[in-house]
């Protein structure tokens, strides 16, 4: 980088704050409000843009027109990144966007972007990585500088009015004065976002070994908070994916240790604030170790990954309340997240009547004169006391976790508590339900909504109710009908009756793995028949012969700098990582396939980071454990095959495959002459070595447990 344009820079660095939480509230009547100023995002349909749509700013959606526009008038972009639940973009959005003077000067000396990053996660990663190359950090809002052709050349987080105001007029200056300076920094950032996304083929070793699994853990448990579950740090999120991980681990390798440390996060999470002990459902993430603050903001990529989560953990530890959770949390989602489509919508704002998490805390005086003679009881059991204070009088509801203690204390049964409870949880629904709303973000992501469609499905497998099963095959077949394409490709996002946006590898990857859970719970051989023509239509779009890894856009989809490839998982497992378990869980039902070796390719690709990121290759891991552990392929077939496959399934298995048939004809090989009329067979295959044939659900988890 230029030394003196690095100096200019440097002083326009600011402080980052890395936001994330909640929306001003929804404009629901703008149809009835005549407004002194509206842009051209008053077009879109993401409810983000739509909130800037009456701003003074001249707001353009991200588009190759406006990048014609910015070319065409030789000016410099602002590309302004958020999203619905974003408490900061929004604090940005009330000191500067809706200031008339700080708008001119943007309108004067910039084409103006704004971009939700869920309906662009591709533009968001490109300006996500130059802020971070610029200013070691990240996060939304995010602010980024571009020439006109898109390339970066400044970018930050959060800025407050005057030193936002600042920001604009130095660099409106230097790209008047010193353009080639300009010029230069950003093609030094821009080596450092290709740079950045390179990854090396590897070649193939002899077979991965379990030193290669433990390798994940060695700087991962140094870390682990053995007082309140999660990480050490603040603030906590969930990442579900890691507990998965670890309670698959512990499981396979008799691990006390790390058992205890999964179950101790599932119970600390259930009980703490992050949940909504009311309404169910889980915040984002805590800002406190003890799990106590939310932001508030309710995500439906982090309440499916946690129901997958819960329905394994009910499964693994036959655990009452994760039970609970479970059903709470997906009664929440039907009653709250789900159109009249059977579509789910993105998330829920943390502010309400503008103030952050108002809509879910109470006052001792509001439960005193609310619940009478059980107010005590209440108290009691969400720790309304020092431990729920926050604030000046507000309580976060906290569930006690000795509840045959408090049971005890006041003379109650088990049964007879929590009907008090029951009882008292009505009547407080009922008048928070009379409070001002958090603000709903209603567009359907195909990505999110299939992880939704996996929750339902292992939500189904673990506790039996078949409206688990019913919802998620409305989902997927809404999505079939409304955001698949003839060629085989997939739209990204719903809402009102539009599809749009090309779907991206992890839409891909996640409505390859929906489909192919549906197939696993005996909804039809057709999710499956869907899922393998996906990943074809991905290896011939997304891949790249030279990594052996998978571009998060499609071939199809105009260059932004770079291709990115997602290989690190985070609060949503990479785009890749995700992909390569769905390529390997095919590959044993299509063995003609060349399944398996791209997968372990990608697998071989990052075995070399395990040692010091191993929390952040989670779902990786969970792939080394696909192919280490004894392949156990469990075969029903049969006219009651659905029957014993629901049976069985309610076990903890995660490596069984499974392949049902209530039919004799059935193309698919892992079926083939196995069908005897008049019966129901299972078959238990283990390294491609199978048992002889059970009707008897107990014999068939017998010859599983022992060959594992």
């Amino acid at each position: 980088m230029n030394k003196s344009i690095r100096v200019i820079l440097v002083i326009i660095i600011l402080p980052l704050l890395i936001g994330g939480c909640a929306i001003a509230q929804d404009k629901k009547n703008d149809n009835m409000k005549e407004y002194k100023h509206t842009n051209d995002l008053i077009h879109e349909t993401s409810p983000y843009l739509l909130q800037h749509a009456h701003n003074p700013v001249n707001w353009h959606a991200w588009s190759k027109e406006t990048l014609a526009l910015a070319k065409k008038e030789n000016k410099p972009i602002i590309i302004s990144i958020g999203y619905s639940s974003c408490h900061w973009c929004h604090v940005m959005e009330h000191q500067s966007f809706e200031n008339e003077e700080v708008a001119k000067i943007m309108n004067d000396n910039f084409i103006c972007i704004k971009v939700d990053r869920e309906e662009h996660p591709d533009v968001d990663q490109i300006y996500m990585n130059a802020v971070r190359l610029i200013t070691g950090s990240g996060g939304w809002p995010l602010n980024c500088f571009a020439l006109p052709d898109g390339r970066p050349f400044y970018g930050g987080t959060y800025f407050q009015k005057e030193q936002w105001v600042s920001v604009l007029k130095q660099l409106s200056g230097l790209y008047v004065n010193n353009y080639d300076k300009l010029l230069e920094h950003a093609k030094s950032i821009e080596s450092g976002i290709i740079s950045s996304e390179t990854i090396q083929k590897q070649i193939t070793n002899d077979g991965f070994s379990i030193s290669d699994l433990d390798r994940i853990l060695n700087s991962w448990t140094n870390h682990l908070d053995d007082e309140n579950g999660g990480p050490d740090r603040a603030p906590k999120f969930p990442i579900p994916n890691n507990y998965k991980f670890l309670m698959r681990y512990a499981a396979n390798d008799n691990n006390d240790i790390i058992d205890d440390h999964v179950k101790l996060t599932l119970d600390k999470m259930s009980n703490g604030g992050i949940y909504d002990q009311l309404g169910g459902g889980f915040a984002r993430y805590s800002t406190d170790i003890m799990w106590k603050v939310p932001h508030f903001e309710k995500m439906l990529y982090d309440n499916a990954q946690l129901v997958s989560l819960y329905s394994e953990a009910y499964k693994n530890y036959g655990d009452e309340n994760y039970k609970r959770i479970i059903e709470e949390t997906l009664e929440y989602v039907k009653r709250e997240m789900t159109n009249d489509e059977g579509l789910f919508y993105s998330a829920l704002d943390a502010d309400s009547d503008g103030e952050e998490g108002k809509y879910y805390v109470w006052t001792i005086a509001e439960i005193d004169s609310l619940l009478a003679g059980d107010a005590k009881i209440f108290k009691a059991y969400y720790q309304m006391n020092d431990i729920g204070l926050w604030g000046d009088d507000d309580y976060i509801l906290m569930r006690v976790e000795d509840t045959e203690k408090l049971a005890k204390k006041f003379d109650l049964s088990i049964d007879e508590l929590d009907s008090v409870i029951d009882n008292a949880k009505q009547k407080l629904i009922k008048v928070r339900d009379k409070r001002i709303k958090p603000g709903l973000d209603d567009k359907s992501l195909i990505s999110w909504n299939a992880m939704m469609i996996s929750a339902y499905c292992d939500a189904y497998t673990s506790l039996g109710n078949k409206e688990y099963m019913q919802s998620a095959i409305a989902a997927m077949n809404f999505i079939e009908s409304k955001m698949y394409k003839v060629d085989g490709s997939l739209w990204h996002t719903y809402k009102n009756g539009e599809a749009k946006i090309n779907a991206y590898l992890d839409d891909y990857a996640l409505i390859i793995e929906a489909n192919m859970k549906l197939y696993q719970i005996g909804a039809g051989d057709k999710y499956l028949i869907a899922a393998k023509a996906k990943a074809d239509y991905v290896i011939t779009k997304f891949y790249d012969n030279k990594s052996g890894m998978f571009f998060y856009t499609n071939s199809d989809d105009e260059i932004l700098v770079t291709r990115k490839m997602e290989i690190y998982d985070n609060v949503i497992p990479a785009s890749n990582s995700i992909f390569a378990r769905d390529l390997f869980l095919l590959s044993h039902y299509y063995t003609e396939s060349n399944y398996k070796e791209l997968s372990l390719q990608m697998l071989n690709n990052v075995i070399d980071k395990f040692r010091t990121t191993g929390s952040s290759l989670s779902n990786w891991g969970l792939l080394l454990m696909d192919e280490l552990q004894p392949k156990t392929e469990v075969v029903i077939v049969g006219a009651n095959a659905n029957k014993l496959l629901s049976e069985l399934q309610k076990e903890y298995l995660p490596n069984v495959v499974w392949a049902v048939s209530d039919v004799a004809n059935n193309d698919l090989e892992l079926l083939q002459s196995r069908y005897v009329d008049g019966k129901t067979l299972i078959y238990v295959c283990v390294n491609n070595a199978c048992q002889l044939p059970t009707d008897n659900v107990a014999d068939a988890l017998k010859i599983i447990s022992e060959n594992n």
